[in-house]
């Protein structure tokens, strides 16, 4: 089974990234807003149970929530016809997504952990090229505190639901 772990922000940025989302996001019904910590990766329910949850509770335990800014938007142009809400630089929020790719959880990175939140994708040239001109100049006054974190599998629908979800408790 394919299994993902992200974060959702706030109801607030949820909302703030679902009024672009629903026009400019093919994967708009398939996963709410989120920060994407490790990309999907195979495992079946014997290794979920036995090694990547408790690892997932060890980095919870040990993980402050974080602060996170949202001023503008970003691009993954030339790379990706891609839209995002960009996250500011963050450095807990780069040290938690390093911990997901450490130890029981080690593997090969699909891309840099570059921290946003989708909100657009699957466009063409001429779309991107609309909707980004439109946006690039928007300023954006979004805080959020980032407490939980979830462990994530996708249906047979490819659609993503929580497996399970981790409170940030250090202090």
């Amino acid at each position: 089974m394919k299994y993902g772990i992200a974060i959702f922000p706030s109801k607030k940025v949820q909302d703030e990234a679902n009024s672009y989302r629903k026009r400019y996001d093919s994967h708009y019904a398939l996963v709410p807003p989120h920060i994407t910590l490790k990309y999907p990766f195979e495992s079946d329910d014997e290794e979920i149970e036995r090694t990547i949850i408790p690892a997932l509770d060890e980095i919870a335990k040990k993980t402050r929530p974080i602060d996170i800014e949202v001023k503008k938007v970003g691009s993954f142009k030339p790379a990706a016809n891609v839209l995002y809400l960009k996250i500011e630089p963050n450095e807990d929020l780069h040290r938690l997504s390093e911990e997901m790719h450490e130890g029981a959880l080690e593997g090969e990175r699909e891309h840099t952990f570059v921290p946003h939140i989708t909100i657009a994708q699957s466009l063409s040239d001429d779309e991107f090229s609309d909707i980004y001109e439109s946006l690039r100049m928007s300023k954006f006054d979004l805080t959020d505190r980032l407490d939980r974190f979830q462990l994530l599998y996708q249906l047979d629908n490819e659609s993503w639901s929580v497996y399970e979800t981790f409170r940030l408790k250090g202090e």
